[in-house]
């Protein structure tokens, strides 16, 4: 049995699948690689790592080779010691490893697209569907891991949590060159803990602030004109400001911090398959918001599965692994938001 899509004889695997709660047939894997080539394929995973703010920033692991990876990060430190005199006796120290795990969770978007626009040969429906989908995987991992929003039961805490129980956050003053730079600032907590940052994510909003911002002359600190494009950086290190929508800043004007004790690893690049019947429910409300046969539509499904981790090995600054934390959140006022 075939289906022409886009000018193409696709065979058809016919067999009972659910697609959220409707019964699909299913264009089987070889077909939907006739409609992605893999080159497709890598050009979105590399997407999808380039502007994911916290994969950009991250430091990538070799895949996994399964669906959970020990990770040996140090846990104690050795110890050097004097010898008293030409006789003296020399101490014994030691060394010890904790183990850390990523465990690699599964992400997932659905691009329905109608069969009007697949048939238009003249039509770059590719060009329009990346974009999408790298849009849609990035917002996923950078609230799971900046916020912890909806992320999966196995996962660590987010960045968010994780600086926040550490003592590691600074709610906003009216000095904000103070919150930030000061010695009990944002930047100080990270070095309090061992690490030096190498970036910062901060919410849109924090341009103008910042643009706001001037010396005891009142000239502006982050512009020296108005025809030049400011160049926002903290300490050496470049600022992000992410436009996909993912940063709640109800609860941080801005995460700093040591980006290269952000880890992640692969365990899937991304995939695809191909329905063409069923239906597509909104997860929240059980409402079918596409009957893909009723509306002359098909439906591309993309897969990836990806996990990540805090090494935070010991260091000789901070030994309490308790309070020592590679990140710091720059905080809102408590009435910010009332």
């Amino acid at each position: 049995m075939y289906k022409v899509i886009n000018g193409r004889d696709i065979p058809v695997n016919v067999m009972n699948l659910q697609l959220f709660a409707g019964s699909a047939n299913i264009i089987d894997r070889t077909g939907a690689e006739a409609l992605i080539p893999e080159q497709t394929s890598r050009e979105i995973i590399q997407g999808v790592t380039e502007q994911s703010t916290v994969l950009a920033l991250g430091k990538k692991l070799p895949n996994m080779s399964s669906n959970r990876t020990v990770m040996p990060v140090l846990d104690m430190l050795p110890v050097a010691y004097f010898v008293n005199g030409d006789t003296g006796s020399k101490k014994t120290t030691k060394m010890a490893w904790d183990k850390k795990k990523i465990y690699a969770e599964e992400i997932a978007v659905i691009v329905p697209i109608p069969e009007a626009v697949l048939d238009d040969a003249d039509y770059d429906i590719w060009g329009e569907v990346k974009p999408r989908l790298v849009e849609a995987f990035g917002k996923v991992i950078d609230a799971a891991i900046f916020f912890g929003t909806d992320k999966p039961t196995n996962w660590r805490d987010g960045i968010f949590d994780t600086a926040t129980d550490a003592g590691a956050a600074v709610t906003a003053t009216s000095n904000m060159y103070k919150d930030i730079m000061g010695t009990g600032g944002v930047i100080a907590k990270i070095e309090k803990s061992g690490y030096m940052p190498t970036g910062h994510v901060a919410d849109i909003s924090l341009r103008s602030e910042l643009r706001e911002l001037v010396d005891g002359n009142n000239r502006p600190l982050f512009k020296t004109d108005i025809q030049t494009s400011t160049q926002y950086s903290l300490d050496g290190n470049t600022m992000r400001f992410p436009r996909s929508g993912f940063w709640d800043v109800t609860k941080a004007k801005m995460i700093s911090g040591d980006f290269d004790q952000l880890v992640y690893a692969m365990r899937q690049d991304i995939t695809f398959k191909l329905f063409d019947q069923g239906v597509v429910q909104d997860p929240a409300t059980g409402d079918i918001v596409y009957n893909l046969m009723q509306n002359d539509m098909v439906a591309m499904r993309a897969v990836m599965r990806l996990g990540w981790e805090i090494p935070n090995p010991i260091n000789s600054l901070e030994t309490d692994k308790t309070k020592r934390c590679p990140f710091a959140v720059y905080a809102p006022k408590a009435d910010a938001g009332a």
